[in-house]
């Protein structure tokens, strides 16, 4: 009937069979999108720091400050890796990393002061908000005038790394990180000023389903609030290597249903992507028909997910053949589609 669906409503869901939530998400999707063109970017992941204090329990990629594998890439370094993404056409470069206690806002500046003096029409699509609330907390700012200056200095949108916005998951899996509530408050100043930003949700760490529905609640009441989020990407946890290796993986079946609820439930919510890097090239292009638009991006040495075990590659060749195999019609985006 079109109507707004209950949190309640969304726990039943997950006990609705597979190919009934695809024929529901896809419709919905249809709704939204009247063709059948599925969209990517060519992206670049830099990864800048391993460095990383606040230890998440489910990550394999960070190292504590004062271990011996920890390094931080020189800026002429990052400006010289990022000439690889413009040569392959690439537009969007995703700048991430561990929480690095040693830098503040004046280097996250010149950073991106330095990268658009070089390559001007790049779009920046970089730092969590732990790294904002990191830089907000070292040099004693308030949120909002860290957004500013890093906006200012070229920052122009924030990937909406959340894991999930479930403070009693988020005790259990990364106790050092902000809760919640800092984690709105981060979002929603920038989009206060301007700022557009994504969102994410990690599930199967052995959370309930009534607390995934929480995490797209919360993503739907801030979008309601700000109509700044561009896209939802949800993903499964990926446990190898990890201090939660003993939880057993979610798998396709629960991706996909996850990844229809997601549709069904973020009615303001116009981009869903289908992931291959933690899912793989087939299972994202299964997604395609429970509700996904999106193929994401090619994410030129993507390391965090690696770090699992779990590595995945593609190109920009790869995504066309996965989406018209699918019969989609695949089209080259930018980051703001």
């Amino acid at each position: 009937e079109g109507d707004r669906l209950t949190p309640e409503e969304g726990v039943q869901l997950f006990e609705a069979p597979l190919p009934i939530l695809s024929q529901l998400a896809d419709h919905r999707r249809k709704q939204i999108h009247k063709n059948e063109i599925v969209t990517f970017v060519i992206d670049y992941n830099l990864m800048y720091t391993n460095s990383c204090y606040v230890a998440c329990k489910f990550c394999a990629f960070y190292r504590l400050p004062n271990d011996a594998e920890v390094y931080l890439v020189p800026n002429e370094e990052i400006i010289k890796r990022i000439q690889k993404l413009v040569d392959v056409g690439g537009t969007t470069l995703l700048i991430q990393g561990g929480v690095n206690p040693d830098l503040d806002l004046a280097y996250y500046t010149k950073l991106f002061n330095d990268i658009k003096q070089t390559y001007p029409h790049l779009y920046i699509h970089s730092l969590s908000a732990t790294e904002i609330d990191h830089v907000a907390r070292k040099d004693k700012m308030s949120v909002k005038e860290v957004l500013q200056a890093l906006n200012q200095a070229g920052l122009d949108s924030l990937p909406g790394a959340a894991e999930l916005l479930v403070d009693r998951v988020r005790q259990e899996i990364s106790p050092l990180k902000m809760n919640k509530a800092r984690w709105l408050e981060i979002m929603e100043a920038a989009h206060a000023i301007g700022m557009e930003s994504t969102a994410t949700m990690t599930f199967g760490f052995g959370e309930s389903f009534a607390e995934r529905i929480e995490h797209l609640m919360t993503i739907r009441d801030l979008q309601d609030k700000t109509g700044k989020v561009r896209a939802f990407i949800p993903w499964t946890f990926t446990p190898q290597h990890t201090e939660l290796a003993h939880i057993p993986p979610a798998g396709g079946y629960d991706y996909l249903r996850t990844l229809a609820i997601s549709r069904l439930m973020l009615d303001n919510v116009k981009h869903l992507h289908a992931g291959w890097v933690t899912e793989g090239h087939k299972l994202a292009q299964i997604g395609l028909s429970y509700g996904a638009n999106d193929l994401g991006g090619t994410l030129l040495e993507e390391e965090v997910v690696s770090a699992t075990g779990v590595h995945y590659a593609t190109t920009p060749k790869d995504l066309i053949q996965l989406a018209r195999n699918a019969g989609k019609i695949p089209a080259q985006r930018n980051s703001q589609y």
